[in-house]
């Protein structure tokens, strides 16, 4: 066992150690604890190493280190060393993302080895609900999408991906791998649209999800459907099916600019308990 402060990579053996840590914020780790039940601390199956910080010898943070750099339940010494191994492994994320306190951190220690950021989105309220709301009736058009529907979703994942993210997912490898990940929601039930004459208008997923808390992502609405409330009342139907066949608490996170979205979730019955941040590469 370590005695001293340290970090290293974790593996299958600290498995156990690892879960509860993420298990001190169900909601706020939920992407990555869903990664890790699903995957284990194999590097491999994981898609990235999970780095673990010591103090006396005991694991007290965690940190997600694949296409995405995610700290977890992370100190600010151990923000510290793990900037420090991040420097010496160089990046190889395409993001970083977390707890807004500990992402800050970590982005200030490594922005002078890897920056500039194409973008900093440095206060991204984190919303939660765990009921259905009492004024926005769900929308009965808004189902689940089909395995053989994934030519019709797929224009509306590229859409809403390259609208928010600001590049295309078919970038690099011809958007192979964003591919693979919408046949994976679309496959396990967790990809929702409303569908008229055979193009989507509104579409949602759910896509960490654990026995305690999922999370609500990819929400878009057709440009030229925008303005018709089509967002609370097709949020209101992925809320009742998260709700029943999910986790008791489901979650988002949002752009605090996009002050839209952050009042439609509202009036669905979301509200804020946090912060994330995001820097983009």
């Amino acid at each position: 066992m370590l005695t001293t402060t340290s970090t290293r990579v974790l593996d299958p053996a600290d498995l156990d150690a690892a879960l509860a840590i993420l298990d001190r914020d169900p909601v706020a780790n939920a992407f990555v604890t869903s990664r890790v039940q699903v995957a284990g601390l194999d590097p491999w199956r994981l898609g990235g190493e999970m780095w673990g910080w010591y103090s006396g010898g005991r694991l007290e943070s965690l940190c997600y280190a694949g296409a995405n750099l995610v700290p977890v339940c992370a100190t600010p010494d151990a923000v510290r060393a793990f900037a420090d191994r991040a420097r010496r492994t160089g990046r190889r994320c395409s993001s970083i993302v977390g707890p807004a306190e500990a992402t800050s951190a970590l982005w200030a220690l490594l922005e002078p080895s890897w920056g500039p950021a194409r973008e900093v989105r440095s206060h991204q309220p984190l919303m939660v609900t765990s009921s259905l709301p009492s004024e926005v009736a769900p929308d009965p058009l808004v189902r689940r999408i089909r395995k053989d529907e994934m030519d019709v979703i797929m224009p509306a994942c590229v859409a809403m991906f390259t609208e928010e993210v600001g590049v295309s997912p078919l970038a690099g490898d011809g958007g192979l791998l964003y591919q693979a990940r919408v046949a994976e929601l679309v496959g396990s039930g967790r990809s929702f649209a409303r569908i008229e004459d055979g193009k989507v208008v509104f579409k949602a997923e759910i896509g960490a999800a654990t026995a305690k808390a999922c999370q609500i992502q990819g929400v878009w609405v057709a440009p030229e459907y925008r303005g018709r409330g089509l967002s609370e009342t097709g949020m209101a139907a992925v809320l009742r099916y998260a709700l029943a066949d999910v986790a008791p608490v489901v979650s988002l996170y949002v752009n605090d600019y996009n002050t839209a979205a952050r009042a439609a979730y509202r009036r669905v019955g979301f509200h804020e308990v946090g912060a994330f941040m995001s820097v983009l590469f």
